[in-house]
């Protein structure tokens, strides 16, 4: 099953495509990586050529994935074979690069293979059919896809609808799928929450495809959209009569499969360390947000000093309409000023893009995020800082409104986490850098990601007005909440009405945005909201050794450009390079 939710999870942060080709005299050790890692990717993408079309390789377009575990099973076949030749391989190598590379290989294949395992023996999944089937045509519909190619969604409708020779009904497939897990003793049923929220959302991914197909002016969509749509409806009726009645309504995760989820984030640490750790750090950042509140309460004449108040008092003056776009944008160009007169981190020429969601794809990731450009066979397509702007409720009917995304002191931290200089700078230096393909796709996680996005609202907080300081450090006491909300939810210590309170009352979040953090602790995906917290405690441990082993010769803009320079390397291996590579350069000869 790891394969159809994967594919799911590209649209968001963990799109992680490939290196455009390397110089060839500087970069010799990345086209050697690239080789090897190319064959596991070449069955990869031929098992899951969805995610081959968003990675710009236009010979999947009119393809579609095969749900079925003939198929997974086929593919692990493959991914064994190879692997057994990269093993081999090195043995033998002598660049320590590609050494690290094929390292970072074996230990994601390793745990892919435990994760699908675990799966297989445990699990019946929850297969969304109609997600799947809207982020399938999503990949090629796209203002960044080429014209020429977005004709290729036609085709992998047909396909979906099971109008092409040889082609099933996909909805039939998927329900199979699910039967033959079923039909196991002892299995796991998904949660009720999950089952029920995400059905009376997928009205939304119905219009969704639609309007896609209306956007780009395709012809011949409406009779295999009609088909289509029917087979997605009748799917999530034999899901609600066979799946909902048997879903847990104990949303806890098996402790095996939070660890197993633990470790695909990068988390290297026991649960209950990560929360005591957490605990700490939101009572410290609490106390910090303390004098910043006082101060503005001061200055704007305000009742109450206290953080709560003046971050509500704060959220009254909210952006809307059309006046959203251009105040993000006006706000990144400040940014970028500060970011060159204090020399954080060196700023590409070219403008960074940020857009509104549609509502289909705010159904899909309701939060504001950075959606990552396609890194292999890259033709000028860059990451865009997408701004959704609410949450569709479970009915499909009225929708809670999000206040924490559209109001001025807002704007500096999400901005700096997800445009500059957080993830559009490191993800299309990507490109520009030509990092391994090992390194951009395989050692990516959550923790190697978000821990830079952090990192990114801590270098910027010094420099914004202190209303803007408050918010980074109230977005600071958010990402502490979920490191030790989302393990203590999963082991009972406490319910999901005290992560509420904790959520709407201490970090002041809305209710909307508390909804959306509180199903991804229990079911959107239980571990990853550790990730940040805990991805920025390393990073900035890191900072503090180099700076402790380089003392005045520390230059923070030369550290962070090494840092992105690296790609997405996990902390352990990014430490490593810190202070075997960069620290030595610095040093005098």
């Amino acid at each position: 099953m790891r394969r159809l939710t994967a594919v799911l999870l590209l649209s968001g942060l963990a799109a992680g495509a490939l290196a455009a080709d390397p110089a060839p005299a500087e970069q010799a050790w990345v086209q050697r990586s690239n080789a090897y890692t190319n064959r596991l990717l070449d069955v990869e993408l031929a098992h899951a050529p969805e995610d081959g079309s968003r990675e710009g390789l236009a010979k999947y377009d009119e393809r579609i994935s095969d749900p079925s575990l003939a198929d997974q099973k086929a593919e692990r076949l493959e991914l064994e074979a190879v692997l057994a030749q990269l093993a081999a391989a090195e043995s033998r190598e002598a660049d320590r690069n590609v050494r690290q590379d094929l390292s970072i290989l074996r230990k994601a294949f390793d745990l892919q293979f435990r994760r699908e395992d675990f799966e297989l023996a445990h699990e019946v999944p929850f297969l969304n059919a109609s997600e799947i089937v809207f982020q399938g045509l999503r990949g090629l519909l796209d203002d960044q896809v080429a014209p020429e190619r977005r004709t290729a969604a036609l085709a992998r409708l047909r396909k979906y609808a099971g109008l092409e020779a040889g082609y099933a009904p996909f909805t039939e497939k998927l329900e199979q799928r699910v039967r033959e897990q079923i039909a196991k003793p002892g299995v796991i049923y998904p949660s009720k929450d999950e089952v029920e929220t995400e059905l009376g959302r997928n009205p939304n991914y119905l219009s969704g495809i639609a309007d896609l197909f209306r956007k780009y002016k395709l012809a011949g969509w409406e009779q295999p959209y009609e088909r289509l749509k029917e087979q997605l409806i009748a799917y999530d009726a034999w899901v609600r009569s066979d799946i909902l009645p048997k879903a847990r309504t104990d949303f806890r995760l098996p402790p095996e499969k939070y660890a197993l989820a633990l470790e695909d984030y990068g988390i290297d640490l026991p649960p209950a360390r990560i929360a005591a750790m957490a605990h700490a750090a939101f009572a410290q950042y609490q106390a910090q947000m303390a004098p910043l509140a006082a101060r503005i309460a001061k200055s704007r004449g305000l009742a109450s000093s206290d953080y709560r108040a003046v971050i509500g008092e704060l959220k009254k003056r909210q952006i809307t309409g059309e006046a959203i776009l251009p105040f993000y944008e006006e706000r990144l160009h400040r940014i970028e000023k500060i970011i060159l007169a204090q020399h954080l981190v060196t700023l590409p020429a070219r403008p960074a893009i940020i857009r509104l969601a549609t509502a289909a794809e705010t159904v899909q990731q309701p939060a504001p995020h950075m959606s990552p450009p396609p890194l292999l066979h890259n033709t000028g397509q860059r990451g865009e800082f997408v701004l959704p702007l609410n949450i569709p409720s479970a009915s499909g009917g009225a929708e809670d409104r999000y206040d924490d995304f559209t109001f001025d002191s807002v704007a500096w931290t999400l901005t700096a986490h997800e445009a500059r200089p957080g993830h559009e700078l490191q993800f299309d230096s990507m490109v520009e850098h030509g990092v391994s393909i090992a390194r951009a796709r395989y050692a990516f996680n959550s923790t190697n990601a978000e821990g830079w996005g952090l990192y990114a609202e801590y270098i910027m907080q010094p420099y914004e007005p202190v209303d803007g300081q408050l918010i980074t450090l109230q977005l600071r006491l958010l990402r502490a909440a979920r490191a030790f909300l989302d393990p203590e939810l999963q082991s009972g210590v406490v319910t999901p009405a005290q992560a509420y309170d904790v959520l709407e009352k201490d970090v002041m979040l809305s209710h909307a945005f508390a909804k959306e953090e509180v199903e991804r602790f229990i079911y959107r995906a239980p571990g990853q909201a550790n990730s940040y917290f805990y991805g920025y405690t390393r990073l900035l441990e890191l900072r503090k050794a180099t700076e402790a082993a380089l003392g005045a010769r520390f230059d923070q803009k030369r550290f962070h450009d090494f840092i992105l320079a690296q790609g997405l390397l996990p902390p352990d291996l990014m430490r490593k390079a810190v202070l075997e590579d960069f620290i030595p350069a610095q040093r005098p000869r």
